[in-house]
């Protein structure tokens, strides 16, 4: 059949939400009705001219809320089991992390993604940044090297050779615009529209939005307790070609790929003649034993690249971080970096090699380590007080959020969006998935949360859960 679309590119939506929405609303409405067969994501595609992986992404949407279903003789219809569920998602379609407006933008309780803003030592960092300012000379002004400067490239190559256990040289690390500018050179260089890529489910939302706004057909890999399940990945997709994937520390789930899945994934790389993208982003918090290898230590194919970040370690107002490449690719990412960006700010580049070379990084990650844990720790102490048995703390051994589920409460989306209300920002799991039910659950960011609040928060939070739906 033929669905009566129309798409707004000045919409401030993504064309993929777009679809979900006007397919969601047809539904609630009655012009489709249970049963009814939806055009294929290549007819649907062809006809709004658009890429397929778009459509793809929609449906899996629509599919990871039960609207839809697909079989594989009847193709995609619509559900007949639509319920409470996707009724609450007809009034939020989607509910992403919220994001303070910039006239607010300090850190608030329970924000993912943040470093201990109250912790960094901005006193040093300012000095660093006055001698790195007067050590300026007149040739620095010209131009600013696609790849990064030189400094910070050797002080990232050896800061991982000891932390990461990866052999690299400097001419194998590219300065990036953060983990997106990462992502972003890695989809200008290996990908082509509509090739299939995939991504763990429940996914890092901005890694999905990224790939479909590059034309990739994202495909979802459910996550277990040992992480990608990779066989359902070859199943899916054998020939992707890309895999996203966040090893150490599974974005949102917080589990570890096993050394099993690990070496399978590897293994599916170097046969398919494919890529992987290892997001590492925040591996240097573990409260538990020694910090994991990383999956590019075990990369004797040379198929991964490696995406680290200084956001989480420093602050992401910096918007710096790096990309370490195969041998095979330096020629080809060094172009694309020319044509992306042409560079990075040198001043600020600069100030984090200085850093990094006299030992401040390191002494920073000790101290940070030790702090997290014990805010942590406060935090879950406080959450298990106030909501005794009414609460699920799922803690991973690192990382820097824990995902906390209500048993019986209701829609994990209204309460993000309860929680935003009295100032709590947090992130509903379900808002994460794509084809896969990960469960209903709150995610929460503890490294702002001094032991001192923890009481007062659990007890805001308490008051949001406790609301009737």
């Amino acid at each position: 059949m033929t669905l009566n679309i129309k798409l707004d590119a000045a919409e401030k939506d993504p064309l993929f939400l777009q679809i979900a929405t006007r397919v969601r609303s047809a539904i609630t409405a009655g012009q489709l009705l249970p049963g009814a067969r939806l055009p294929s994501s290549r007819a649907l595609a062809a006809q709004l001219a658009i890429a397929r992986g778009t459509v793809d992404a929609a449906y899996a949407l629509l599919a990871g809320e039960g609207a839809i279903e697909t079989r594989r003789s009847a193709g995609t219809i619509v559900s007949g089991q639509v319920g409470k569920r996707f009724e609450m998602v007809e009034q939020s379609p989607l509910v992403f992390p919220s994001v303070p407006s910039a006239e607010d933008a300090g850190p608030r309780p329970f924000q993912m993604g943040l470093p201990a803003l109250d912790a960094f030592p901005r006193k040093l960092w300012s000095n660093l940044t006055v001698r790195a300012a007067r050590s300026i000379r007149p040739e620095d002004l010209a131009s600013a090297n696609p790849t990064g400067m030189l400094e910070l490239r050797q002080a990232v190559a050896a800061y991982l050779g000891v932390a990461r256990g990866i052999k690299c040289g400097a001419e194998q690390v590219l300065i990036t615009g953060g983990y997106q500018g990462a992502l972003a050179l890695a989809q200008s260089v290996l990908l082509r529209p509509g090739d299939p890529v995939w991504m763990e489910d429940p996914g890092y939302h901005m890694t999905r939005m990224a790939l479909e706004t590059a034309g990739a057909r994202v495909v979802p890999v459910r996550v277990d307790r040992d992480g990608l399940r990779v066989a359902a990945g070859i199943n899916a997709a054998p020939k992707a070609r890309l895999a996203v994937v966040t090893p150490i520390h599974q974005c949102p789930t917080g589990v570890a790929l096993s050394l099993p899945r690990r070496l399978e994934l590897l293994a599916w790389a170097a046969e398919a003649g494919s890529w992987i993208v290892e997001d590492d982003y925040d591996s240097e918090f573990r409260y538990v034993g020694r910090p994991l290898p990383s999956l590019k230590s075990l990369d004797r194919g040379q198929r991964v690249l490696y995406a680290g970040t200084f956001s989480k370690i420093l602050f992401p107002a910096l918007r710096l971080g790096y990309l370490v490449v195969p041998p095979d690719l330096e020629r080809a990412f060094m172009r694309a970096s020319r044509l992306l960006t042409n560079g990075l700010p040198v001043l600020e580049q600069r100030v984090v090699a200085a850093f990094m070379r006299n030992g401040h990084f390191a002494r920073h990650i000790r101290r940070m380590r030790v702090l997290y844990a014990e805010r942590r720790r406060c935090l879950a102490t406080a959450l298990q007080a106030v909501f005794g048995e009414r609460i699920t703390l799922e803690m991973a051994l690192g990382g820097m959020h824990l995902l906390a589920r209500f048993p019986g409460a209701a829609d994990d989306g209204l309460l993000a969006k309860r929680a935003a209300r009295c100032g709590l920002v947090t992130t509903a799991l379900s808002s994460l998935t794509m084809a896969h039910d990960a469960g209903q659950g709150l995610l929460l960011g503890f490294t702002n949360v001094v032991p001192s609040e923890a009481d007062v928060l659990a007890a805001r939070l308490a008051a949001v859960v406790g609301q009737p739906p």
